[in-house]
């Protein structure tokens, strides 16, 4: 059942509502009349600058370096298509269906929230391309992230325009073919829109949404099978405890140790048979998860906000404002900067490569006899089975690589358009970093999930809580308990897929904030 329509240019863009929306072939949007008429309003100042005599850079000029240099009216289209087609240059793997939907969405809302100029006509052209499910080709690299994400949203306008090529049905086709079979008109840009569409921060900010909801899946998932780790070797509960959390101010450190005592809630058989063992505390990576986990929850709050914020933003160049619905002025300047996105996505890498390292070290103590109690490697027969020797091995390759992943774009820089450009973010890397350690560090969750629903066998007939046996119970439907070694790469894969669906959060019937 699709949720209620989303009014662009009304209602607040959040991550999580841009995601849900993007995850759907035709998404409920609507936009209201009003909001129309502001768009036409902002067409009308754009045409009345484009005939007058003066330069006004963006509508009747060249481009960056070529700025001085005016256009005459009858040439205006003309530039803008150029302008067009010369961006799209991009190369790499092509974005996500999701993607480029969240993409679609986004310059649909914030063209609808005035001042960039474009008429009814793009946005019209978008929302039939979401209408169709018409999905320009994007390539993923190629954006500086500034004058914002250039190459790629200048691929999505050459779909616009018919050009190009598009998944369309399943297929991959040329955009031309696709746009005749599903009766939509090509746009052809007029003064200005052609800039409108190829600037902003509207890749590193779709992406950026995007790994903001991976990103809180995989904090809540971790605190999940942390908690199974936690019974599997034995741990004790006293690092939970809310007096602990209460004297030092850091709500998000109490959230998660909130979490795990609701995750611990019940009759607990493991935690019973282990009541009066003398043990005063565990390992960090266990009695410290509070603060670990709830580091990264506190940084993806500061991260969000920063997301969101562009999300309902307008970030072309130039911008058109009015004064009692008449021109009043074009301004140039700097919104299609990535420098706020690009500083909290590369903390966001951070945040879920710490997330990693901690479950790293709980599956290294689960498979480590000495400190888990279990069999080596949490399997029978050790010496003739590894059991989950080499798992702990992939976990330790991926947040290796996390750590390089982890270097931050945002501080590199490269002068563009003949140093006119000369200072830029690397959001888009930024983004696409984050992306990657999150899906790395979900990996290594789940073989955590799988190590640790491993150590809860091995102590049976002794049950753990009933949300966590409910955990269990869900891990060994999508992966049976290893008896004997065989390959684990499907069961990782599996896991993974399912934690990506917050199915382990889910599956243990406990409101996780």
């Amino acid at each position: 059942m699709k949720a209620s329509a989303f009014k662009l240019g009304t209602d607040n863009l959040t991550a999580a509502t841009l995601v849900a929306l993007a995850r759907q072939k035709n998404p409920p949007l609507r936009i209201e009349p009003e909001v129309w008429q502001r768009l036409e309003d902002f067409r009308e100042a754009v045409e009345a600058f484009a005939g007058a005599e003066q330069k006004t850079y963006g509508i009747n000029t060249g481009f960056g370096f070529l700025s001085d240099v005016k256009i005459p009216p009858e040439k205006l289209s003309q530039l803008q298509v150029n302008l067009i087609r010369s961006h799209a240059c991009g190369v790499g793997r092509h974005l996500q269906p999701e993607v480029v939907r969240g993409l679609l969405i986004l310059r649909a809302h914030t063209f609808l929230l005035g001042h960039s100029g474009v008429s009814r006509e793009l946005v019209s052209t978008v929302l039939a391309f979401l209408e169709h499910d018409i999905l320009p080709v994007i390539p993923e690299k190629g954006s500086v992230g500034a004058s914002g994400d250039l190459a790629p949203l200048a691929h999505l306008a050459m779909g616009l325009m018919g050009e190009g090529d598009v998944y369309f049905k399943g297929r991959l086709m040329p955009a031309s073919g696709a746009l005749e079979e599903a009766h939509v008109k090509p746009f052809k840009p007029r003064a200005k829109e052609g800039l409108s569409c190829i600037n902003g921060t509207h890749l590193m900010a779709t992406l950026g949404a995007f790994a903001c909801v991976d990103a809180l899946t995989l904090f809540q998932s971790a605190d999940v099978i942390a908690a199974l780790s936690l019974d599997a070797i034995r741990g004790t509960l006293r690092a939970f405890d809310p007096r602990i959390h209460q004297v030092r101010r850091q709500a998000s450190q109490a959230v998660v140790a909130e979490n795990f005592r609701k995750l611990f809630d019940g009759h607990d058989a493991i935690r019973d048979s282990h009541a009066n063992c003398g043990k005063v505390q565990d390992p960090y990576s266990f009695r410290c998860i509070p603060q670990v986990h709830g580091a990264a929850r506190g940084a993806l709050e500061h991260i969000r906000g920063v997301i969101e914020g562009d999300l309902n933003s307008v970030t072309d160049n130039p911008l058109i404002f009015m004064e009692d619905a008449a021109p009043n002025d074009v301004i140039s300047g700097g919104n299609f900067h990535g420098e706020p996105l690009a500083m909290a996505l590369d903390y966001l890498a951070i945040a879920a490569a710490e997330i990693a390292n901690i479950s790293e070290r709980r599956i290294e103590k689960l498979t480590n006899p000495t400190q888990s109690g279990l069999p080596p490697f949490v399997t029978t027969d050790s010496g003739l089975n590894s059991g989950f020797m080499i798992p702990h091995v992939v976990a330790a390759a991926l947040v290796s690589e996390n750590k390089i992943l982890c270097h931050p774009a945002s501080v590199d820089s490269i002068p563009t358009s003949a140093d006119k450009e000369d200072h830029v973010s690397m959001g888009p890397i930024s983004a696409r970093k984050a992306r990657e350690v999150i899906d790395n560090a979900m990996h290594v969750i789940a073989i955590e999930a799988l190590t640790a629903a491993q150590g809860i066998d091995l102590l049976a007939p002794l049950q753990p809580s009933p949300a966590l046996q409910r955990v269990r119970v869900e891990i060994r439907k999508i992966s049976p308990r290893v008896e004997s070694d065989r390959s684990m790469h499907h069961d990782i894969s599996r896991v993974k897929e399912w934690l990506s669906d917050a199915k382990a959060v889910t599956a243990s019937g406990i409101a996780l904030r």
